[in-house]
């Protein structure tokens, strides 16, 4: 049980960062359906910048080497969310469109650095940061000697603080509140002062950069600092969006969703007797529940199990 409480937090880790950002960027009234393709920037970008830093040293400092991670891993995020929030906001493209594009856009850039890598390393499936991968998988001191927590990084408590921080912008402050109007109804938020664009480009870029933090956590923790050409992170960005609406765009509920799926998708390791194709079937069963609390969702329609009213449409302020 111990294993599968920790399988389920690590994998259910990196749905968390991409079901977070999302649900800030979707509370300004912005669908970013890239969010496997800034996944894919936010991994491959810090990869990249760790595995020249390790190469060009004969001892990296671990702290430094960690540093440079989530420098590089924010910034590719950031850039992606600038190009969502250019192409939609700016020339108001179809958010759609435009988020697939990215997904495509970021999975082609971060499997050919990933193979270019490959390459400078000696071959697939060579290169490693360990020393980054050490960097990330330590725990908080004070956890070590607590069976369940001992092997988990700190990443794994940076989404859950971040889940709570979200949840109380969201709720108890100011900013929070125009943001949540902004996403309701940005005619009226621009009509009473509040400057619509702003909020909408702040969000979505800050919910990218958070995303990417999934990309993140997956290259250097889940898989130990190196690269896989498997679509596994574009498969969790898309577990991450059907998050959004399990979670009903609250970051707090996200917490026990994203744990959730992880114990559905590894459940089956801890079945005995299961065959193969039995095997697939529970590796399907995150989709599954998502596709029940849609029907849920769509036959009860509470208003707060809704998501914002303007989510998925462009502002213009001329028609105001």
């Amino acid at each position: 049980m111990t294993q599968l409480l920790q399988a389920a937090i690590i994998f259910g880790t990196v749905i968390l960062f991409g079901a977070i950002g999302e649900i800030i960027t979707e509370k300004s009234g912005n669908l970013n359906l890239g969010v496997p393709g800034i996944m894919y920037l936010g991994g491959i970008a810090g990869l990249v910048g760790t595995f020249f830093y390790e190469s060009s040293c004969a001892e990296p400092n671990v702290f430094l080497c960690v540093v440079i991670a989530l420098v590089c891993s924010i910034t590719a995020s950031v850039l992606g969310g600038l190009i969502y929030s250019f192409l939609t906001i700016t020339l108001r493209a179809n958010q759609n469109v435009t988020g697939l594009t990215l997904t495509i856009f970021g999975s082609g850039v971060a499997n050919f650095f990933g193979g270019s890598l490959n390459k400078l390393a000696g071959g697939v499936g060579q290169i490693s940061v360990s020393a980054t991968s050490s960097g990330f998988c330590k725990t908080l001191p004070f956890l070590r000697n607590v069976s369940v927590f001992s092997s988990l990084g700190f990443m794994v408590y940076l989404a859950v603080a971040l889940a709570i921080c979200a949840t109380l912008f969201l709720t108890k402050t100011r900013r929070g509140l125009n943001l949540r109007a902004v996403g309701e109804n940005p005619a009226t938020a621009d009509a009473a002062g509040i400057n619509v664009t702003r909020y909408k480009y702040l969000a979505t870029c800050i919910g990218a950069a958070i995303s990417g933090l999934g990309g993140l956590y997956y290259t250097m923790d889940y898989i130990k600092g190196t690269w896989a050409n498997d679509g596994s992170i574009e498969s969790l960005g898309w577990l991450a969006v059907a998050l959004v609406i399990f979670a009903r765009w609250k970051p707090v509920h996200a917490i026990w969703g994203s744990y959730l799926f992880g114990i559905l998708f590894w459940v089956y390791l801890y079945i005995p007797g299961l065959s193969r194709s039995s095997m697939e079937l529970f590796k399907a069963l995150p989709y599954v529940v998502t596709f029940i609390v849609l029907i849920a969702v769509s036959i009860h329609k509470h208003r707060e199990s809704n998501g914002p009213a303007a989510l998925g449409l462009s502002y213009f302020r001329e028609d105001r």
